[in-house]
């Protein structure tokens, strides 16, 4: 099964999102998304960015809270 990590880089390049896009429309720095796909850090997202992120990868806020972010 894969991880939280493993499932946001597959769904963003599904999408044909890059790193730096979804950095960009969650206001983070690119070096946190490097993080958070390799599983070296947990995103730790405010409410507003939880939106933006299932927005742009296409999830409900039901899907996105069983990847545990």
């Amino acid at each position: 099964m894969a991880n939280l990590g493993e499932k946001l880089k597959q769904r963003r390049e599904s999408l044909n999102l890059t790193q730096r896009q979804l950095a960009h429309e969650l206001d983070v720095m690119i070096t946190m998304v490097q993080n958070w796909e390799p599983g070296r850090h947990i995103p730790k997202l405010y409410p507003a960015q939880r939106k933006i992120l299932c927005d742009l990868l296409n999830l409900t806020l039901e899907e996105l809270a069983e990847w545990h972010i």
